[in-house]
């Protein structure tokens, strides 16, 4: 059935959510985990993206700042798009002429910080290209970064919150996720820099005690996993920043440097970082 829906796609040269796709026989699939399931195995099977079989999923990523391009043919100035930012195309194929005179590209995991980079316009200072994925990345988000990363021959920082789960958001970034382990060449960008905040900036920056969270013992559990994964071990600074993690028992988020002002991460944090070359 998801082949004769991709085969009927192809045709038409139309694209669908992956909700559209269940929506077109409940009764068959009963929920939406089991059509994604057989559509990442039909992309499997024949040996290409999920999106070239014309099947997307719903908008999530947001970029801003020193780019432009044409989405189906529409010019989009990402320097125009206000606080919110421009949602990051489902049909990153469509994507054409991008330009930019950003120095590097800011990957940010969470929609608070994006909010506040964008507002303060972070990149008209430091010209930069600036996206999230608000939390776990999605393929389009990740498609994009890849796209324009490969394009433009930018580095890609990472700010991430101090914790396990923004490493691991790192790593899917950098080495695909494992239930789309046979795409990884198509969506993963492996030379990502860590830019912050890391466990070592909490002391760096006196990050006081009440803005810093005890990890759980499933965070905990998560470092000591994480402290096996090969990105972690062939990075021996992140290794050490992880065992940092670990060995404390403390974990921040990028809110925490709220505590100095809420425009210290524009202000005083990032300006610090980026005139030192402090990434790793």
């Amino acid at each position: 059935r998801i082949l004769q829906l991709v085969y009927e796609l192809c045709l038409k040269q139309i694209h669908v959510t992956k909700r559209d796709l269940f929506y077109t026989d409940v009764k068959l699939f009963v929920k939406q985990g089991d059509s994604d399931d057989v559509l990442e195995d039909v992309a499997c099977m024949l040996g290409c993206t999920r999106s070239s079989l014309q099947v997307v999923a719903s908008e999530k990523g947001v970029v801003v700042g020193r780019i432009s391009f044409e989405d189906a043919g529409d010019p989009i100035d990402c320097t125009r798009m206000g606080v919110g930012g421009k949602a990051i195309p489902p049909f990153v194929d469509r994507v054409t002429n991008i330009r930019s005179d950003a120095k590097f590209i800011l990957l940010v995991e969470k929609d608070a910080a994006f909010m506040r980079l964008a507002e303060d316009r972070f990149y008209n200072t430091y010209p930069c290209i600036i996206m999230t994925a608000k939390g776990q990345p999605d393929v389009a988000s990740r498609l994009f970064l890849k796209r324009i990363k490969t394009e433009l021959n930018l580095p890609v920082l990472g700010l991430v919150d101090a914790d396990p789960y923004g490493l691991k958001i790192l790593s899917v970034y950098m080495s695909g996720s494992k239930n789309m382990s046979y795409d990884s060449a198509h969506l993963t960008t492996p030379d990502i820099k860590w830019l912050g905040v890391r466990p070592s900036d909490l002391d760096k920056y006196n990050i006081p005690e009440q803005c810093r969270l005890k990890m759980t013992e499933h965070d905990i559990k998560t470092g000591k996993a994480l402290l096996n994964e090969d990105f972690i071990k062939k990075n021996p600074i992140w290794l050490k920043e992880l065992e940092l993690m670990v060995k404390t028992k403390e974990k921040a988020e990028i809110q925490a440097l709220s505590n100095f002002g809420f425009q210290y991460l524009t202000q005083v944090y990032l300006p610090q970082k980026l005139k030192d070359g402090d990434w790793v």
